[in-house]
Parts: structure tokens; C-alpha cells; sequence
């Protein structure tokens, strides 16, 4: 096991830069949103403060990283800086702060005060545009507002603190190698629907699971998450991957319903990306890719091919192995834990998945013209569900992962 590791961890020295660097190149994703301004306030509740981003157009994803304890950045994908953005002064436990435009990102550097100790969730505004950022003075057990708003994405977790002033769990050598970023895809959105049937629009299942998923993994395991959509907003197949490798994603799990010409049609399938070796897996493969005709410039993918072309051959031979492990272990959790019928491991060429350098599954949760599955997937306990059973499939890869990681190491 050590030495494949090592001979995996090669390859993705080799290949990671060259990958990245062409599929931002091919697919450079449309800023979104300005940031208008940068306002401080403190929390009603007198347990910290609040930053507000105010912004022209809702936020399409979001990160937060924790450099150093006096240090926070929140990273806004798909976004830019307004020309004349105002910048209110800080307050409460920042001490000074930059807004920098970087590329298609915009980050925003917090300095903290000495010895001040925050916990920081970012989320969406309900009622705005606006993106906020709460410095609680004590560790969140819950959203500091009471209305339901998407996850947050933060590396900092009351049982597994991140990394802090250069110190890692795993051994030095293998620190930047550890699962600490998990980028989790809402399939479809806006005006891409998906599948519809039974009163129930996959858009809206797919974004349901994956707020569950991600507070799953930010609660109990401590990795930073990002999301490629965190509402209802149409995404580019592109854009999706670009997103996953412009976060330092480790892991992407896509979320998708499944449709099928008969009724009776039910269970999960989750796929890697591999040549298709079945009608079904290319049937589902086409339609998942068919989302291409609502884009603006569908020649982006001209050179994916059958195949996956070149760079979508290089990207399967480095994740292939990856990928098609945590795929069997969603179908294992799904079925075992929740005895739900599950229709195994498959492989196709979905382009999300070609556009992500990094292990990567495509999860069909159920079929959506199935009248029960239906209702299962558009209920609470449903969703919770599925979305457990990909957390425990999760939690089992990163354990399995930085323990072959350790060794490697001579940890």
C-alpha cells in the first residue's frame, strides 16, 4: 500500500499542474457577483461580531481557510471587486483586513486582533444578496440565525481543529496529501431543472442532499467544503469542475436523481469516470451531459470525445482507482446501512467529472419517476438518509486514505 500511494502521489505531481492549467484555460468560469462593500457589525446576541459582503448577485460558492491563528481568508468564487467598493473600517476582532480581486475570485484577508479567539461561518444573507461571515466568541452548535441557510464552509471544527502555524495531524511530508477539502456538486439548477416527474424536480433534490451532506462532513470530520452551487442557479458543466479545482478540492461527489422510461425502475448507481461499458450507464451518461445544449459556448467540451480525449485520459488513469473505490463504498453504505436497493458501480464519461482533477464520483440517488422513490427523495428523512450514507462512505475513504498516508510516511 505504501508504495502505490507512492506511485499515485507521483503522478499527481506530474500530471495536477499541466491538468489545471488547461481546464481553467478551456473553461474560465463568468464572474457572477461584485462585492459592493465590506460592513462590520456585532452579533445580536453579543457573541461575536458579523462581516457583510455586500453583493450585486448571489454568490455561487464560497471558502474559508484559517493560514494562522491571527489570519482568516474567505475566498468568493465566480466573482469580482467593484471599482468602487466601500470598505467600512474594521471592527470587533479584526484588527485590519484587504479585499483583492484574483482572477475570477475575490479574496478577502481578515487580520485578527492579538490572542482573539473567533469561529467563523459563512453563509448566505436570506433576505440579500450579500454573503456574511459570523466571528463567534464561542464554537457554533448551530446557524447564528434562525432560518435555515446553506452549510458553511469552514476549515475549523469543535472535534477535529484544523491544521494551525504549520502543525498537521499527518506527518509534515504528507500534510498537503491529507482529505481536508471535500467540493460537493448540486446537480442542474436554475434554468435547468433536470429530471422532472411526480411533482418532484431534481434541481431541488440534488441541492437538499447536498446541504445535508456537507454539514455532515464540516460537523463531524472537520473538512473544509465547498460548494458549486449554493442555491438555485444554473451552473456550467465547466464551471463546476473549475470550481473544485480553484478551491483545493480532494475529493468531488457530484449529486444527481435519476429517470427511466418504466415506473418500476428504482435504486441508486454511482459512477466514475471510465469509458461506458453498458446501454444504461451510457443512457444516463448522455442525459447528464445533455445539459451542454443550455450553455453559451457548448465547443468547450468539443475535445472530450468518446474517450474522454487526451487530458480526460490522463485525468482516469490518475484518479481512476481513487474513484471507483469511494464509488463502492456510496453503494455499500446506501445498501447495507440503509437497505435500500442499490444498482452497483458503473462507469461512464460524464463531463463533470472529466472537468475535476481529483477523485470524483457521480451519485444517482434514486429515480425521480418512480412514484415511492419520489417521495422518498423529496422528504426530509429521505434526504437525511442519503446523505448519510455518503458521509459514512466519505468518513471510511479518508480514514483508510491518511491511514495508508501515515505509513507511507513512516507516521
Amino acid at each position: 500500500m505504501p508504495l502505490a500511494l507512492s506511485v499515485r502521489a507521483r503522478l499527481f505531481v506530474r500530471l495536477a499542474p499541466l491538468l489545471l492549467a488547461v481546464l481553467v484555460a478551456a473553461a474560465p468560469a463568468r464572474a457572477e457577483a461584485d462585492i459592493l462593500r465590506v460592513s462590520f457589525t456585532a452579533r445580536a446576541d453579543g457573541r461575536g461580531h458579523v462581516v457583510r459582503l455586500h453583493a450585486d448577485g448571489r454568490v455561487a460558492a464560497y471558502s474559508i481557510d484559517r493560514p494562522s491563528p491571527e489570519t482568516l481568508t474567505l475566498t468568493i468564487y465566480q466573482a469580482r471587486v467593484d471599482p468602487q467598493i466601500r470598505r467600512d473600517d474594521a471592527s470587533g476582532p479584526v484588527r485590519n483586513y484587504r479585499v483583492e480581486a484574483d482572477g475570477d475570485r475575490v479574496v478577502v484577508t481578515l487580520t485578527l486582533s492579538g490572542g482573539a479567539e473567533v469561529h467563523p461561518q459563512a453563509y448566505p444573507d436570506r433576505a440579500t444578496d450579500d454573503l456574511l461571515l459570523s466571528l463567534s466568541a464561542s464554537a457554533p452548535v448551530a446557524a447564528p440565525v434562525p432560518t435555515y441557510t446553506p452549510p458553511t464552509h469552514t476549515t475549523a471544527s469543535p472535534r477535529e481543529p484544523a491544521p494551525r502555524g504549520g502543525t498537521a495531524t499527518a506527518p509534515t511530508g504528507a500534510s498537503n496529501w491529507r482529505l481536508d477539502c471535500v467540493v460537493i456538486d448540486a446537480g442542474h439548477g436554475g434554468h435547468d431543472a433536470g429530471a422532472v416527474a411526480n411533482g418532484v424536480r431534481e434541481e431541488d433534490v440534488t441541492l437538499a442532499i447536498a446541504r445535508r451532506l456537507g454539514r455532515m462532513v464540516e460537523e463531524r470530520l472537520g473538512m473544509r467544503v465547498v460548494y458549486t452551487r449554493a442555491d438555485d442557479r444554473f451552473i456550467t458543466l465547466g464551471g463546476r469542475g473549475e470550481i473544485a479545482n480553484a478551491s483545493c478540492g480532494k475529493l468531488f461527489i457530484s449529486i444527481h436523481a435519476n429517470s427511466g422510461a418504466s415506473a418500476s425502475a428504482h435504486g441508486t448507481e454511482t459512477y466514475f469516470l471510465a469509458p461506458h461499458r453498458t446501454e444504461s450507464a451510457r443512457q444516463v451518461m448522455e442525459r447528464e451531459n445533455d445539459v451542454v445544449r443550455m450553455e453559451s459556448d457548448g465547443d468547450l467540451y468539443a475535445d472530450f470525445g468518446n474517450a474522454g480525449g487526451i487530458m480526460g485520459a490522463l485525468a482516469m488513469g490518475a484518479y481512476q482507482e481513487e474513484s471507483q473505490e469511494l464509488a463502492g463504498l456510496v453503494e455499500t453504505e446506501i445498501g447495507r446501512g440503509l437497505g435500500r436497493r442499490t444498482r452497483g458501480v458503473k462507469q461512464a464519461g460524464f463531463i463533470v467529472l472529466w472537468r475535476a482533477s481529483m477523485p470524483a464520483i457521480l451519485v444517482e440517488t434514486g429515480f425521480i419517476t418512480n412514484p415511492d422513490e419520489a417521495r422518498y427523495l423529496a422528504s426530509s428523512d429521505g434526504q437525511e438518509a442519503i446523505a448519510g450514507g455518503i458521509f459514512r462512505a466519505v468518513r471510511t475513504y479518508k480514514d483508510s486514505y491518511e491511514r495508508g498516508l501515515r505509513l507511507a510516511s513512516g507516521g
